[in-house]
């Protein structure tokens, strides 16, 4: 029989799991895509079109150990396992990527490299109870949490936490320059700009969309002390009074979870529902969407898809200005005017600047500048694999020295 969850002991847990703390090392990469039909991107695409293209990957796997999964609105998803390097990584997951793209060619479909389904609204074609109880939830809002499930695609990059000691490995400081960098991985790597074949007037409407979806799980843990403090202590705060987004095994009927209760509110005693265990706690973690999620290491989830081979460039960025010192100071250098009146981490003005006027906002543009400079001079000394330094470098000639960003491409394109 599971044991009753104590508050003391839920804020403990939380602690313990979401910030494993060690030097950093290791690296992950998680990478999703909206599929389109190779001759019609406005061609809805059926579930069972796309069952019989992936078929025999899902029954044999990937060659180097990615995990395929998909998404409510037919996204599908490629999670390389932990690496020692980001150069492995990266290598390991494009040949992943490349037997994914080859097993969708098969049956005329292809990966789009969008944050957000441009021409269509998608259908919800999974209908696991899970996410029957999140479209319930998220539909007492309005449109925001369909447009999330359904129609948009991210790349995440992992990285751990950090350790206790001094400077910028320690968990404390790893926690704040990710939320200093959040607002830059969002402008200059905005490519959501469409939505149902219109532009939206947003850069990256994948981040609006999941700012205002339902700002108690999707911001940033805040206001400060919020970051500014112990970000295990504001971590806890955050999970435990985050509304329920389900509840496993709730009726026969669904999963659906009693409106506005908190997680604390439930290990408080509601009558009539049973007490929460840890297994509950866990599964709670996994409906919180914050751009920065705590795991047991650190998920960056501010980034838009990218097209092509084009994800290596943010994975390069986050990577490389987290783990190499030189790097890190520099980012958090660049970042400072991004930080107003003393506080360490940007604002949500900040962010919402970031999502609607990506690198074309002066403050933000020079920043992306020089932490593009500090991703490029790192790579060079660590002697980084020549086709990383490349894509990072052309991305940086491209985009942005230029003040653009890949939204900018599809505007073009959607506006002659």
């Amino acid at each position: 029989m599971a044991t009753t969850l104590q508050e003391d002991d839920a804020q403990a847990h939380v602690h313990g799991v979401c910030f494993k703390t060690g030097p950093p090392a290791r690296v992950g990469i998680e990478l999703e895509w909206i599929v389109h039909d190779g001759a019609d991107a406005r061609r809805e695409v059926a579930p069972e079109r796309l069952d019989e293209a992936l078929a025999l990957l899902e029954a044999k796997g990937l060659p180097f150990g990615s995990r395929l999964t998909r998404e409510p609105g037919g996204q599908v998803e490629l999670s390389s396992p932990p690496a020692d390097t980001l150069a492995g990584c990266a290598r390991d997951l494009r040949a992943d990527m490349t037997a994914l793209e080859q097993a969708l060619a098969a049956s005329g479909l292809v990966l789009a490299g969008h944050g957000l389904e441009p021409y269509r609204n998608p259908p919800r074609v999974l209908d696991h109870p899970r996410y029957r109880a999140m479209e319930a939830y998220f539909d007492r809002d309005g449109s925001w949490g369909r447009m999330m499930m359904r129609g948009t695609a991210s790349v995440q990059v992992n990285l751990d936490a950090g350790d206790e000691s001094a400077g910028l490995r320690d968990y404390r400081s790893r926690w704040e320059l990710t939320h200093r960098l959040g607002p830059v991985l969002v402008a200059a790597f905005a490519n959501s700009p469409l939505w149902q074949g219109k532009p939206t007037g947003w850069r990256s409407t994948r981040q609006l969309v999941w700012a205002r979806m339902d700002p108690g799980r999707t911001r940033p843990p805040g206001p400060p002390p919020g970051i500014d403090g112990d970000p295990r202590a504001a971590w806890a705060r955050y999970a435990l009074d985050a509304p329920l987004l389900c509840l496993r095994g709730a009726t026969a009927d669904g999963w659906n979870a009693p409106e506005g209760l908190t997680f604390r509110s439930w290990l408080r005693g509601v009558p009539g529902m049973r007490p929460p265990t840890l297994d509950d706690l866990d599964y709670h973690l996994t409906t919180l969407f914050p751009p920065v999620r705590p795991r047991g290491w650190l998920e960056l989830r501010m980034i838009d898809a990218q097209r092509g081979e084009d994800w290596i460039v943010p994975a390069a960025m986050a990577a490389t200005l987290l783990d190499d010192p030189v790097a890190a100071e520099a980012a958090w250098g660049a970042t400072e005017p991004l930080c107003a009146d003393g506080a360490t981490v940007p604002t949500e003005a900040v962010w919402h600047r970031a999502a609607r006027l990506g690198p074309a906002d002066p403050v933000l543009g020079k920043a992306i500048i020089a932490c593009f400079a500090a991703t490029e001079n790192a790579l060079a000394v660590a002697g980084a694999p020549g086709p990383v330094r490349a894509a990072v470098a052309e991305f940086t000639r491209r985009y942005a020295e230029r003040g653009r960003c890949p939204a900018d491409d599809l505007l073009e394109r959607t506006c002659r």
